[in-house]
């Protein structure tokens, strides 16, 4: 039997790709026996203090989970189809794996709410005197002459024509538009903002498709070129599918920094009450540049802007665009970031009384319930409780 010490260091070499076939047979080999569980765990937990020994950030777990996220996947997929008895084997040993490391991802970076509907978490007592219903498809449309356009209330098709572009509405209420002429004055600016509960989608003139988030708002000129580029201005938060042009880059400016793209699909998080700006690359590839230091990313990587500090991390794309989808995502986060997700969607205010509770929170709800159903699921934690007064939220542990 292989002692503890050789056992680590075969593992570490696993969670770095560097393992040959043999050495990844033998890991498997090893772990099929029930009574190494407590081994395995100490190894898994071995690593992630080597990485983040305060455990102040979920880097290091994220970075072992999205490992086993990953062999998982191709290994379930290949267990589809018939497999020798050795993947089976590997499957396996993936699977324990995985159940170990997200054991230890709960017990070590917060409270999980997934499974609220089991009943098996505590009843919540969130007091509500008045709720706030889910935000709704709205934007405000600023034209380069100073007319504002309200698209909630907009009929669907032509709504606008300006320095030689259509802007309609189509029919699913998104913005669209079209040059139909010669751009009469291509330095005409438009700005699509959305209020706190508001959400919308625009079809840039490119083709390009821009999904804004809450309180953000998209700056761009009629003809959408600047100096051969493709440039557009972000406040807020935005997911973009970027239509492919390699004559024209695509830029996209945030106060703290700029994002260049050929055609690719990313998310930026900007808002100015953050203290963080997040870009997360789906697929492509984007250059980003700020504070002097520039990066590329590659899919599944998100850039994190703190301080003028710019790093890059592995991470699960999704969660970044779940907003696209409708849903509130969290992944150890703060009540702190949980609550300006409440904030913004709900259009209400946030008071904390007393003391924060430290606890980290993972979940998923949908964003079409009402705000007392989403605040009852984390109160139902039992680490925070909530008390609603109109359209004023009180925070407590």
């Amino acid at each position: 039997m292989k002692s503890s010490d050789q056992l680590h260091i075969l593992f570490k070499k696993y969670l770095d790709n560097t393992c040959n076939l043999e050495e990844t047979q033998r890991l498997m080999d090893y772990f099929q026996l029930d009574e190494d569980q407590e081994l395995l765990k100490d190894m898994i937990i071995d690593v992630l203090e080597t990485q983040d020994e305060s455990y102040e950030t979920n880097a290091a777990i994220a970075g072992v989970l999205a490992k086993v996220d990953r062999d998982l996947r191709i290994q379930i997929h290949a267990a589809a189809v018939p497999v020798p008895a050795g993947k089976n084997k590997i499957l396996k040993l993936w699977l324990q794996i995985a159940a170990v490391a997200a054991t230890l991802a709960i017990v070590c970076m917060g409270v999980y709410f997934f499974n609220y509907k089991s009943g098996k978490l505590r009843a919540a007592a969130t007091v509500v005197v008045q709720d706030a219903k889910p935000g709704d498809f709205g934007a405000t449309l600023t034209l380069a002459n100073g007319r504002k356009i309200s698209l909630a209330n907009a009929s669907k098709g032509e709504i606008g024509r300006e320095a030689g572009i259509i802007i309609t509405k189509s029919g699913d209420g998104r913005l669209v538009y079209e040059i139909n002429e010669k751009v009469s004055d291509p330095n005409a600016s438009n700005t699509l903002s959305t209020a706190r509960g508001e959400t919308y989608q625009v079809r840039l003139p490119d083709g390009s498709l821009v999904y804004l988030n809450a309180a953000s708002s998209l700056t761009y000129t009629a003809s959408l070129i600047e100096n051969g580029k493709r440039v557009v201005k972000l406040a807020g938060e935005g997911y973009f599918e970027v239509a492919k042009d390699k004559h024209h880059p695509f830029i996209v400016k945030t106060d703290k920094q700029e994002v260049e793209v050929l055609g690719t699909h990313f998310n930026i998080s900007s808002y100015a009450d953050d203290e963080v700006e997040k870009t997360t690359l789906l697929e492509g590839s984007v250059k980003l540049s700020a504070s002097g230091i520039s990066k590329i990313l590659k899919p599944g990587q998100q850039a994190v802007l703190a301080g003028g500090k710019l790093q890059l991390n592995e991470t699960d794309a999704d969660l970044a665009v779940a907003w696209k989808n409708n849903e509130f995502v969290v992944e150890s986060e703060h009540i702190e970031t949980i609550m300006k997700m409440i904030e913004r969607w709900y259009n209400v205010e946030v008071i904390y009384v007393g003391e924060k509770t430290r606890q980290r929170f993972s979940g998923s709800v949908s964003r079409f319930d009402k705000m007392s159903k989403v605040l009852e699921i984390v109160e139902s934690t039992g680490e925070a409780h909530f008390e609603i007064r109109g359209r004023t939220v009180y925070v407590s542990k």
